[in-house]
């Protein structure tokens, strides 16, 4: 069970493919009401490619996401980055998105931290949802034209400290995720997840 989330004309042959119109072929559903159509645990795989910045709470749909994925499941994310036009040229993009946008969410457990990073150790702001994600890949999509796409070579080698020190001087386009869904870890206290809209 494949799921394809805000497929819009991507509708994929023996996927579920979920958007909030109707491009023939797809499952119908309003993307920000919660629960979606679907049971616990019921997808292997997931794809949500240029949708997460158009949803305006991010923890809801992250947890909606972990909710519906079996222990395991794969998780594919792409996103515009936050700091190029393919983000902020588009009016109703309401997220935006760096390369530690999951890492509230991260499952650390049994993996050696950075120095930089030791603070996932701590309190996190992830409002107690349960969701966590094996991170095994974060990378930069630099752009689809070959000239420039050798370059994501040298951004991605420590992908934390270009977005930090130098984004703004040779942006990518695209930050592009692959999570595994953690299920045997859970966060103390779980709260129930916010699902209403932001006024």
């Amino acid at each position: 069970m494949r799921l394809n989330i805000g497929c819009g004309l991507d509708v994929r042959p023996g996927w579920v493919n979920l958007d909030c119109v109707d491009y023939g072929g797809n499952t119908v559903a309003d993307l920000t009401r919660y629960p979606w159509p679907f049971p616990d645990s019921h997808f292997d795989e997931v794809l949500a490619s240029h949708i997460l910045e158009h949803l305006p709470n991010f923890n809801a749909v992250v947890t909606e996401i972990w909710r519906v994925c079996k222990p395991d499941a794969l998780v594919v994310v792409r996103v515009p980055f936050f700091l190029s036009t393919k983000y902020y040229s588009e009016p109703d993009h309401r997220t935006p998105f760096g390369i530690r946008s999951f890492d509230n969410y991260e499952d650390v457990h049994g993996r050696s931290l950075r120095f930089y990073e030791r603070w996932k150790l701590g309190h996190r702001t992830n409002y107690q949802s349960p969701a966590r994600f094996r991170v095994e890949d974060k990378r930069f999509h630099v752009s689809n034209f070959a000239l420039l796409r050798w370059t994501g070579f040298l951004l991605n080698l420590e992908p934390v400290m270009y977005e930090r020190f130098l984004a703004t001087w040779f942006t990518p386009e695209e930050v592009w995720f692959r999570l595994r869904v953690s299920k045997d870890v859970k966060a103390s206290n779980p709260a129930p997840v916010t699902t209403t809209k932001p006024s």
